[in-house]
């Protein structure tokens, strides 16, 4: 669905992106993620069109994205500031999305708006609060039928409730019409949730691109004690980070855990857990490994 190939863009000397690539599977769910000024709203502005790269290619379904109008009605948009007429309201608003976006659904426009009895259609949108006007977006995106969403902090402002809520049309809409998602947040742990597939990215590359269960798998947590202290380990496992707390001693390994395991078991350890990583916590130690700047998890 989404092909980013070698792409690079600079702002005078700074180098946002820098030979990036990234790929989006139909109907999948890609949560990118990375932390401040790793070039993720760079490259979704280069999706939606906005940016042109300096070299490299973007393409959605094998046709470039900047100034193809006709591509751009096969997919939504929902950024982390979202733009409305000053004078519009929500009704004003399906107006205007529906002669932007041919298969725009007013049936389940009406329908979807009937799940946010809150929300007055006849009063101005730009004076709803922020987490109205989030609901507003997805309410006309989802309507307009797209092929394809592009979230940029989507839930951000909105109450537990109305996350939960959201989350529960767009999953259903990719259950029922092969949607694809990509979508950039900091909340890891609502994208654990929700995701299938995951990119790290950092100083304008994506680092890591898997799907979240081969991800979850390819770094572990271990606990372990020896009767005394720890021998030294096999040197095929690669330790990422070491805790010892008391007799206990932590180790993040990357790598097939199961040879992992194999491995420490010949050891005659008086105890072994093998626990999976969070979504949270692969970030953080596979950002460590960039010499990004990341303080010790309590465990």
């Amino acid at each position: 669905m989404i092909e980013v190939n070698n792409v690079t863009k600079k702002f005078g000397d700074f180098v946002a992106l820098d030979n990036l690539n990234m790929h989006v599977e139909r109907g999948a769910i890609y949560g990118l993620v990375g932390p401040n000024g790793a070039g993720k709203s760079t490259i979704i502005r280069h999706l939606c069109g906005v940016y042109k790269q300096d070299s490299g290619t973007v393409t959605i379904d094998g046709q470039s994205v900047y100034e193809n109008e006709q591509l751009k009605q096969r997919f939504a948009v929902i950024p982390d500031e979202i733009f409305y007429f000053t004078q519009a309201n929500t009704l004003d608003m399906m107006k205007f999305y529906k002669g932007m976006y041919p298969k725009f659904d007013e049936a389940l426009f009406k329908k979807i708006l009937d799940c946010f009895p809150a929300i007055n259609p006849k009063k101005m949108v730009r004076t709803l609060s922020k987490g109205m006007q989030k609901q507003v977006a997805f309410m006309l995106s989802i309507a307009s039928r797209p092929e394809l969403m592009i979230l940029d902090e989507p839930v951000d402002g909105l109450d537990p409730v109305m996350r939960r809520q959201i989350w529960s049309l767009i999953m259903s809409d990719v259950a029922e019409n092969g949607l694809t998602v990509l979508v950039s947040s900091h909340n890891l742990r609502e994208l654990e949730d929700v995701c299938d597939h995951v990119g790290i990215m950092n100083n304008g590359k994506i680092l890591i691109e898997r799907s979240l269960d081969e991800l979850q798998t390819s770094i572990t947590k271990i606990q372990i004690a020896f009767d005394g202290d720890m021998p030294a380990l096999p040197d095929n496992i690669k330790v990422l980070k070491s805790i010892t707390t008391g007799r206990v001693h932590t180790i993040i390994v990357k790598g097939e855990p199961g040879a992992a395991e194999k491995a420490i078991g010949t050891m005659n350890p008086l105890l072994m857990d093998v626990l999976p990583l969070t979504l949270e916590e692969i970030f953080i130690y596979e950002l460590g490994g960039e010499n990004y700047a990341v303080k010790d998890i309590i465990f």
